[in-house]
C-alpha cells in the first residue's frame, strides 16, 4: 500500500501537470486500466476505461480553456483512496453549448477521488 506522504507527491504531481496542460506527466502515475469518471450536480457525464481513453480525451480538453487551474484545499487519505477538495478556475477558449463564451472565467469547487493500487491511481472521480 503507498504511504500517505507518496500519495500525495503523486497528486501534486497530477496537479501541477494538469494545470501545466502536460498530458505525460499527468497521466505517468495512471495505471493502464485506469477508470475515470467526471460527475456533475449528481450526474456522471463522462466514464472513460483505459490510459489510451484518458489521455486522448485530456488532450481534446486541453482545446477547452486557454488557463485553467486547479488548487488543493484540503486532503482526506482513507484505506486505499485519497481525497482532495478542490477549488477550480479556468479561462475558456471557445463558446460553450451551456452558454460560457470564449474568455469567460469559470470558477468551481469539488472533489476528486484517488483510488490506488501500489503507487498507480487505478481510478479518478471528479466531482463537482
Amino acid at each position: 500500500m503507498t504511504n500517505i506522504t507518496n500519495r500525495e507527491m503523486i497528486i501534486r504531481k497530477y496537479i501541477d501537470s494538469y494545470n501545466r496542460f502536460d498530458i505525460a506527466n499527468m497521466v505517468a502515475d495512471f495505471d493502464d486500466n485506469i477508470i475515470f469518471e467526471n460527475i456533475q450536480n449528481g450526474e456522471t457525464n463522462m466514464s472513460l476505461v483505459g490510459l489510451t481513453a484518458v489521455k486522448q480525451q485530456a488532450e481534446q480538453a486541453k482545446a477547452y480553456f486557454s488557463e485553467r487551474t486547479q488548487t488543493i484545499k484540503s486532503f482526506n487519505h482513507m484505506h486505499n483512496h485519497s481525497e482532495i477538495e478542490i477549488g477550480y478556475r479556468a479561462i475558456s477558449a471557445m463558446d460553450f453549448p451551456n452558454g460560457l463564451k470564449k474568455g469567460q472565467e469559470l470558477n468551481l469547487s469539488g472533489k476528486s477521488i484517488f483510488e490506488f493500487d501500489g503507487d498507480k491511481i487505478i481510478r479518478l472521480t471528479d466531482i463537482s
